[in-house]
């Protein structure tokens, strides 16, 4: 079981806001709950959030940073994990906008308690499984040492002269291993699109039919034989993260 699920509330009404803790507290999930009244309550708070339900029109006045700006704003952040955002707006004229930063959903005011518990459900649902995800780890002989690598914290892996080296977070390491062992060892979240790769499912920002481009910016030659067998692993696995 993870965590209890970190969640804002950021809404310049405060009886908006209550209606919204009031129906997080009906769903019966584990969770800490923090309400902003404005962008700037939100960013000097300074807190790491899992799921935020985030006002759109909130301090529109023009002097203020609105729901939008604030969203722009968490998504250019360096946090250790990016919140699911799901916008709350009187408005559906701000649907396409709410996708351009990423957001998981949008509800529209008033907000119908049906929809807030099948969009609330899926999005904690993403939250547990990430988090399980996360606790996943790969075992190394490195330096003369057994080392614990997270899954999530590998971009991919390349087969260089007899080695192994992991493109991290951190930075990268190179070890002995063998490319085909580690492809069955990790199947499932990795997948082998060439000779010489093997690359993080979950780090997959976009791909074509000749590359894939990973979440650290490389781009990665796909293999022409791998491609059908590539999107079929990749749809299965977000597939199997969005259940």
């Amino acid at each position: 079981m993870a965590d209890t699920v970190k969640i804002a509330v950021c809404d310049d009404e405060k009886n908006i806001r209550g209606y919204l803790v009031s129906l997080i507290k009906k769903q019966g999930t584990e969770c800490s709950i923090t309400e902003y009244a404005s962008a700037d309550e939100y960013l000097a708070d300074g807190k790491e959030h899992d799921l935020v339900f985030l006002d759109i029109e909130m301090g529109d006045s023009g002097t203020e940073l609105d729901g939008m700006g604030l969203a722009r704003h968490i998504r250019g952040m360096d946090a250790r994990r990016q919140p699911i955002i799901i916008f709350v707006t009187g408005y559906e004229k701000y649907v396409y906008d709410a996708f351009d930063v990423g957001a998981f959903q949008y509800l529209v005011k008033p907000v119908d308690e049906q929809k807030f518990s099948g969009v609330f459900g899926r999005a904690v649902g993403q939250i547990l499984s990430e988090a399980e995800q996360g606790k996943k780890k790969l075992v190394i002989q490195y330096g003369g040492e057994g080392k614990a690598i997270p899954l999530n914290d590998i971009y991919y892996m390349e087969s260089r002269n007899h080695n192994i080296v992991l493109y991290l977070k951190s930075g990268n390491i190179e070890y002995y291993a063998k490319i085909g062992d580690l492809e069955e060892e990790l199947a499932g979240q990795f997948y082998r699109i060439h000779r010489g790769y093997l690359i993080n499912l979950f780090h997959v920002e976009g791909y074509d039919k000749t590359e894939v481009r990973m979440a650290n910016g490389d781009k990665l030659l796909l293999s022409r034989y791998k491609y059908d067998g590539f999107v079929q692993a990749y749809m299965d696995y977000i597939s199997e993260e969005s259940l």
